[in-house]
């Protein structure tokens, strides 16, 4: 018991941890883009479920390689479609996710990451990919 309550401790602190730089708004996403003059990075994923959607959070997401460089240049965009049931989200963010999903993964893929402009155009998508995080960073941008 103590060791579930403890996993889960250290999963809500994780989710606490990265609130401050993900945003699941991308109308809000793009005025912070265009503000700041950076590319938003919308990352769809399936948090509770999706195996190489877990490892790029941990390998990639979490690493300081990447908070130093998205912090500078990006304005990050998570699309979460989780499924289990105490992990559901709010109805409405749930449309909301349902819609970029209907625009820009309409083929289901996950994890996609989708890199968009400041007007929300794609420049560039790919998923999972075993990389260090700073040739990960790399592969955003190429084509």
């Amino acid at each position: 018991m103590m060791k579930s309550i403890f996993i889960s401790f250290c999963f809500l602190l994780n989710l606490v941890s990265t609130a401050q730089e993900w945003t699941h708004d991308l109308d809000h996403a793009k005025e912070v883009a265009q503000k700041e003059q950076k590319d938003i990075l919308l990352v769809f994923s399936g948090s509770d479920w999706c195996a190489p959607c877990i490892k790029l959070d941990n390998q990639i997401w979490q690493s300081e390689a990447f908070k130093t460089y998205a912090k500078k240049h990006l304005v990050l965009v998570r699309a979460d479609f989780p499924k289990r049931k105490n992990n559901q989200l709010p109805e409405e963010q749930q449309k909301k996710n349902n819609a970029l999903a209907e625009q820009y993964n309409t083929y289901g893929y996950f994890p996609l990451v989708v890199l968009l402009n400041q007007k929300a155009e794609v420049l560039n998508k790919l998923g999972y990919k075993n990389l260090p995080p700073s040739d990960y960073i790399k592969a955003i941008y190429e084509k």
